[in-house]
């Protein structure tokens, strides 16, 4: 039989060895029970006859053993397949860690395998084996040759360089410092750098990347670790003297007193009145103009009854 997933009465080992030899029993350890099952396997499994072939299993399985192979020398390897995409640095991301990927090209797919302790990246199409890593425990790890990292600038290198020119020029020469030793490798550091302006104020960010420059300490974690030490300080002092509060001031040469508001009020409450009536006085008028112009259009009621009107055609008789 090719293929041993059609071959249910025989490959059915494992469960009836657990149904039939270790149903109810317990032991105290695994060589016991391996010496239990060796005994159970050659005085009665391997003698019995199988209900579906009506024959012994072990004149069966002594025909099958010439053309059974040696298992393999290491076990069996388990892992998960991945696809990922090539960065523009020549790497795929796994876990939070970077692995080379030429001869893969920037922005191709690969798949990835991902072993307990290695790391395989195969072509996508023909399945063909490109690259070899172990795999890192430790995340943010670049595992990436100096010959293979591309120093070429790219646009995300210009974008990240005029992002860290509005922050500051200490931030743009570091930046700068970051991508000339580690290459496009580095631009992950320079997002992180960049990203700190957004969170916090500029001037932090240009003392600590003027204090990365002076140590020559080009990471990411410790420009943070820097600006965060700054901004605690800052808080403090801020908690520590805080601004008084302005008192009211009640005199002044540029505040009027209280009997000069008072007037201008009641000028203002006298001002209101005297439009509001004038503008009733005009209402008024305005009314009484139009019910005379009503009278006037409308004839008197004498009795006398109106000429008929004149007809507009005449008719001449001969």
């Amino acid at each position: 039989m090719a293929d041993p997933n059609r071959k249910g009465c025989v490959e059915n080992a494992i469960q009836h060895t657990q149904g039939t030899a270790l149903a109810g029993r317990r032991f105290e350890t695994l060589e016991a029970q391996n010496e239990f099952l060796r005994h159970w396997e050659e005085n009665w499994a391997s003698k019995r006859i199988h209900g579906s072939t009506r024959r012994q299993v072990e004149a069966m399985f002594q025909e099958e053993k010439p053309h059974l192979r040696p298992l393999p020398v290491a076990p069996f390897r388990i892992f998960t397949e991945v696809v990922r995409t090539v960065c523009d640095d020549t790497t795929v991301r796994v876990d939070n860690s970077y692995y080379a990927a030429r001869p893969a090209p920037i922005g191709s797919q690969v798949v990835v395998r991902i072993y307990t302790t290695t790391i395989e990246i195969r072509d996508r199409h023909t399945r063909a084996l490109l690259r070899v890593h172990s795999r890192m425990a430790h995340p943010g790890s670049v595992v990436l040759p100096t010959s293979e990292r591309p120093f070429n600038p790219s646009r995300q290198t210009a974008v990240l360089l005029a992002s860290a020119e509005r922050i500051g020029p200490q931030t743009r020469a570091l930046c700068q410092q970051v991508f000339d030793t580690e290459g496009r490798p580095g631009q992950r550091a320079m997002w992180g750098i960049v990203g700190l302006g957004r969170k916090y104020p500029a001037r932090l960010v240009e003392q600590a990347c003027a204090h990365a420059i002076d140590n020559r300490i080009y990471r990411y974690k410790h420009v943070r670790a820097t600006v965060e030490r700054l901004f605690e300080q800052a808080i403090e002092q801020v908690g520590v003297t805080p601004q008084p509060a302005s008192p009211l001031t009640q005199d002044h040469p540029l505040i009027r007193t209280p009997a000069e508001y008072g007037d201008l009020f009641s000028r203002a409450v006298r001002r209101d009145a005297d439009d509001n009536g004038r503008q009733a006085e005009a209402h008024d008028d305005h009314a009484t103009a139009i019910r005379a112009r009503v009278a006037c259009a409308t004839p008197a009621n004498s009795g006398a009854t109106s000429a008929p009107a004149a007809p507009s055609h005449l008719k001449l008789e001969t």
